[in-house]
């Protein structure tokens, strides 16, 4: 293999939290390894950006690597295989794959590929989820798992998908449902696969914790189970009831929780059996959850164990309270969708402007300055390491003063100006100050100190569209430079996408050392593309993703890695044009276009335009209508 771990501190966290995915080539940019081909070399991740650049398809852009999600399908299957085989469990595994995870085309059909020999299925929640399920080869011992609620056409079409070869389940989230499902069997003559949903009196940490417990929106009451149970029996459909579904909860951070989210989950399967429910299947839902981080710790970026270890102790969870009860061992079943394509995706922007807190530019002293500006010129006297947060608190003030003394009219512009400036330079001096000096600052940590001088990088993408969830819930994503690896970055940096929006931030980033607020990064030359990379973002943030500022889909790649270091482009789909967007929020390009014209022909008439500005001008509009809706160089 071509490549080398950085002999450089390795910054970006790569080894512990991307050590399978990703490598520093020699050339200082970020190499994609073949997890499926160990001994293929990587490929240059920066080099597919230049020639995805020359095709014409720009940043900022969503990179699908098939590769990664087929290594995903194969190992969690493989992991559960290995447990039965070591315990020697008699059921078997099957996964199920939630479908509003991700529910893009080109996800599902390579999820339906890869998976197929391994029977993996689908979970739906609505009706258009089933309609996806329903336009897909699944195999025929695939699970279809119909969950959420379910109106007469949802539950008439996956009783009819039965005839066609569907292994498809309806699970009862509320008892309400069960009349309704009853019925359409009987008038279809179809005896229905049914699953019941029961909620866990064990409530799991991490942030999506409300969807697990007794009080999660969705799931069966236990007194509501044994309401259920006499329905049905009274019914005779009581041998249909074959699955039981215990949603464990999402992204559960501490191995503990899942083993007895799982062991309750288990009771309540022998006790079914015990009242002479003909259950084969359990489906423990989601909860596998991916270490964002690499803290391999209980936290909600990170998790405490690993896939071996999930697949393990589930595996022996279930074993042994079957056993225990004298219960046949079901096929175990999971809903893993985090796990499974969150590896597979990643945004990649570049950074169009960089906004600096610090200049290296010294200021000419005038003859006759204000005071309060010689005090502050006056603070490099004073610069030395055990005076670097001294020094700081002088400049703050000064600078506070100076700027108090412009608001009330009292300094002009020019002069606010210089002493801006001159507080920039002495900024810089003493960041270099506190970066070569050991003693500890008073008052605050060295990164708080580095966060409020530190840059801001203007990128080319909308945090709110592409990235959702770290402006929603605080999710952090591994971020890093594709690029200069072999560089020791020299800056720090918070990122801003291009939303007219404060809100539209990233200032928490995964590095080698922990949770930092603040980015290394170089130093970017003039006219220098640089480009960063968001990691393990296959989960959800396509789904969640909205039009704040009309900025729609990115462009979208799905690469397959090649055995030489090379990659074949699978699939490519252009982004947004401000055209669709503008249709998604009810306007018409074309009397939009019309409106526009009638404008132009009114200032021509009247002499404020000529004929040919005319012409431009609709030009420049139609253009726009069709153009990117991110920056476009």
């Amino acid at each position: 293999m071509n490549a080398t771990r950085s002999q450089l501190t390795d910054k970006y966290g790569f080894d512990r939290w991307g050590k399978d995915w990703f490598i520093r080539l020699p050339n200082g940019n970020v190499g994609l390894l073949n997890p499926n081909d160990p001994e293929a070399p990587p490929t240059d991740l920066r080099a597919i950006i230049d020639s995805l650049n020359q095709r014409g398809i720009t940043a900022p852009l969503l990179l699908r690597i098939t590769d990664f999600l087929k290594h995903r399908i194969q190992l969690i299957h493989n992991s559960f295989n290995s447990a039965i085989q070591e315990l020697g469990y008699e059921g078997t595994y099957q996964g199920v794959f939630p479908v509003k995870v991700n529910q893009q085309a080109q996800v599902i059909d390579r999820i339906i590929e890869f998976g197929a020999t391994y029977d993996f299925g689908l979970e739906v929640g609505s009706k258009a989820e089933l309609l996806i399920a329903l336009s897909q080869n699944l195999s025929q011992n695939a699970a279809l798992i119909c969950n959420g609620v379910k109106d007469s056409e949802f539950i008439r079409l996956a009783l009819l998908s039965q005839r066609l070869g569907y292994n498809t389940f309806l699970v009862l989230e509320n008892p309400n449902e069960l009349e309704q499902i009853l019925d359409l069997a009987e008038s279809t003559g179809i005896r229905p696969q049914l699953g019941i949903r029961i909620k866990l009196t064990h409530r799991v940490s991490g942030k999506w914790a409300d969807s697990s417990g007794d009080r999660s929106t969705f799931g069966l009451t236990i007194a509501q189970v044994v309401e259920v149970i006499d329905q049905l029996r009274n019914r005779d459909f009581l041998d249909c009831l074959i699955l039981q579904h215990s949603h464990l909860g999402s992204q559960i951070p501490n191995i503990l929780e899942i083993r007895l989210a799982a062991q309750e989950a288990c009771r309540f399967y022998t006790e079914l059996a015990k009242e002479g429910v003909p259950l084969r299947y359990l489906d423990l839902g989601g909860g596998l959850g991916i270490d964002y981080t690499g803290e391999h710790s209980a936290n909600v970026n990170s998790i405490n164990y690993g896939l071996e270890e999930y697949c393990h102790n589930t595996i022996e969870t279930v074993k042994l309270e079957m056993d225990a009860a004298g219960v046949p061992h079901p096929c175990i079943l999971t809903e893993s969708g985090r796990a499974c394509v969150a590896h597979s995706s990643m945004l990649v922007f570049n950074v169009l402007e960089t906004t600096h807190y610090d200049s290296d530019i010294a200021v000419e002293r005038d003859e006759e300055e204000h005071p309060l500006l010689e005090n502050l010129r006056s603070v490099e006297n004073f610069l030395s390491p055990r005076r670097v947060q001294e020094c700081w608190n002088d400049v703050t003030f000064y600078r506070n003063e100076i700027r108090a003394l412009f608001r009330r009219g009292q300094i002009n512009l020019r002069t606010t100006a210089i002493a801006e400036k001159v507080s920039l330079h002495l900024i810089q001096k003493i960041i270099k100050l506190s970066e070569e000096s050991d003693h500890e600052q008073e008052g605050e940590s060295q990164e708080e100190f580095h966060r409020r001088t530190a840059d801001i990088l203007h990128c080319n993408f909308s945090l709110f569209q592409s990235l959702p969830d770290v402006w929603a819930i605080d999710q952090i994503h591994p971020i890093a430079p594709l690029q200069r690896l072999n560089e020791e970055p020299t800056r720090r940096a918070i990122l801003s996408d291009i939303t007219c929006d404060s809100d539209g931030i990233i200032e928490n980033f995964a590095l080698a050392e922990g949770i930092s607020s603040i980015l290394p990064v170089h130093k970017i030359e003039e006219g220098e593309e640089y480009y960063l990379g968001v990691f393990f973002i296959g989960a959800y943030q396509e789904t969640l993703g909205d039009l704040h500022n009309l900025f729609g889909d990115t462009n979208v790649v799905t690469i397959e890695l090649g055995n030489n270091g090379g990659y074949d482009l699978v699939h490519e789909q252009e982004g947004d044009t401000v055209s669709e967007v503008l249709e998604y929020v009810e306007y018409d390009p074309k009397r939009m276009l019309d409106a526009f014209k009638t404008r132009i022909e009114k200032a021509v008439t009247k002499g404020d335009l000529s004929p040919s500005d005319r012409r431009e001008m609709i030009k420049d509009f139609k253009d726009s209508l069709q153009g990117y809706t991110y920056y476009e160089h």
